[in-house]
C-alpha cells in the first residue's frame, strides 16, 4: 500500500507547471455606472495592470510592476495610448454588431482575451486570442493555421476581412508565442517574491449535522496550482465525492473544499478514509484522516444551546408560579 501511495503522490506533483499571462478588454454600451471600456492585465491570475475608460491611464496593480520601467521607460504611456485605441475601436465595433445581429437598445458586450502559457519544467507554450459579444464567443485565432475561426454567422464577415491580412496575423502569432513568452517570464522576475512563493494551508474536517457530508476545507495554500481529494485505504475516490471550486481569500492566497458522502460508511471504515492535499512543486503533502474527533461541527453546539433555552424557559416558569404562589398565600 505504502508503494501505491508515493505512486500517487509522484504522479500527482509531477503534474505540469503552468504560468499564464492573460488580458482582458470589455466594452459595454447601456450599462450604468460602469466604464465604458476596461482592461485587466494578469499573471497567474493576480491582476498587475488595469485601465478604464474613466482614469484614460494605465496603471500598476501591483507594486512590483513598477520595476517594468528599467527595461522600458515609455511602458506606461504606450500602454495607455494602445487602451486608448482600442477604446475607440470597441465602440464601433459595438454598433457594427447591433446591426448585424438586428439589435437596437439594450445592454451589449464585446470582450477580447487573449495571452500565453508558459509550462516551466517542460518549456511548453501555447497562445491564445478570441472575442465574445454578448457573452457568447464571436471569434477566435487559429494559431496552427494562422486564420480566424467564426463560430456564428454574424461573424463570417469578420473572418474574412481578418483572413486577408496575413501579414497582421503573422504578427499575432510571433506575439502569442514569443514575445508574450518573453513578458511573462519578465513579469514573474518581476513578482518573483510574491508570485513564485509557496505556502502551505490549514486544512480542516467540517460537518454541518450528523447526517451532512464531511467537507474537506484547505485554506491559505499559494498558488492555486492544487490536488485536493479523499482516498480510501490509499486510493483515491472518485465516486461519493463533491468538488468545490478553487476561491479567492483577501489576502492573495486560495482555498478549496471537497465534500464526501459518509451516509453508507460504516463507523469501524471511517479510519480507511483520508483527504489528501497536495501542491504542486512541494513534495510535502498533506493527509487528515477521516475522525469524528477531529471534526469540527456546530450541531453539538446547537443541541447544547437549544437545551439551555429549554432550561430557563423552564426555571422562568417555576419561578413565575413560586410568586403567584406566595401571592395567593400573602
Amino acid at each position: 500500500m505504502n508503494e501505491f501511495i508515493l505512486l500517487l503522490l509522484f504522479c500527482h506533483v509531477a503534474s505540469p507547471v503552468l504560468h499564464a499571462l492573460r488580458y482582458f478588454s470589455t466594452a459595454s454600451s447601456g450599462v450604468p455606472n460602469f466604464p465604458e471600456f476596461v482592461v485587466v492585465g494578469l499573471v497567474d491570475d493576480v491582476q498587475m495592470v488595469h485601465y478604464d475608460s474613466n482614469t484614460q491611464r494605465a496603471e500598476a496593480k501591483q507594486g512590483w510592476m513598477e520595476k517594468v520601467t528599467a527595461d522600458d521607460p515609455r511602458y506606461w504611456e504606450k500602454e495607455t495610448q494602445v487602451s486608448q485605441r482600442d477604446q475607440e475601436t470597441y465602440k464601433d465595433r459595438i454598433s457594427t454588431l447591433k446591426k448585424r445581429f438586428n439589435q437596437t437598445g439594450g445592454v451589449h458586450t464585446y470582450q477580447r482575451m487573449y495571452g500565453c502559457e508558459w509550462d516551466d519544467e517542460t518549456g511548453v507554450t501555447n497562445g491564445f486570442y478570441q472575442f465574445g459579444y454578448d457573452g457568447e464567443d464571436f471569434i477566435a485565432f487559429d494559431l496552427r493555421t494562422k486564420t480566424w475561426i467564426a463560430p456564428t454567422p454574424q461573424a463570417v464577415i469578420t473572418k474574412h476581412e481578418w483572413d486577408r491580412d496575413a501579414d497582421q496575423n503573422e504578427r499575432w502569432k510571433n506575439y502569442l508565442t514569443q514575445e508574450c513568452i518573453d513578458w511573462l517570464k519578465k513579469y514573474l522576475d518581476y513578482g518573483r517574491s510574491s508570485l513564485l512563493r509557496t505556502e502551505l494551508p490549514s486544512v480542516s474536517l467540517l460537518q454541518k449535522t450528523p447526517s451532512s457530508p464531511v467537507t474537506c476545507h484547505a485554506s491559505g495554500f499559494y498558488p492555486n496550482k492544487i490536488m485536493l481529494f479523499w482516498t480510501r485505504d490509499g486510493e483515491e475516490l472518485l465516486e461519493d465525492v463533491d468538488h468545490g471550486e478553487i476561491l479567492h481569500n483577501h489576502d492573495g492566497t486560495f482555498q478549496k473544499s471537497i465534500d464526501l458522502d459518509v451516509s453508507s460508511v460504516k463507523a469501524e471504515d471511517w479510519g480507511r478514509y483520508s483527504c489528501v492535499f497536495l501542491l504542486s512543486g512541494v513534495k510535502e503533502d498533506i493527509v487528515t484522516k477521516l475522525d469524528p474527533k477531529v471534526i469540527k461541527t456546530n450541531w453539538g453546539k446547537t443541541e447544547i444551546k437549544r437545551d439551555g433555552v429549554f432550561l430557563f424557559v423552564l426555571f422562568s416558569w417555576i419561578f413565575i408560579l413560586f410568586i403567584l404562589v406566595l401571592c395567593f398565600m400573602f
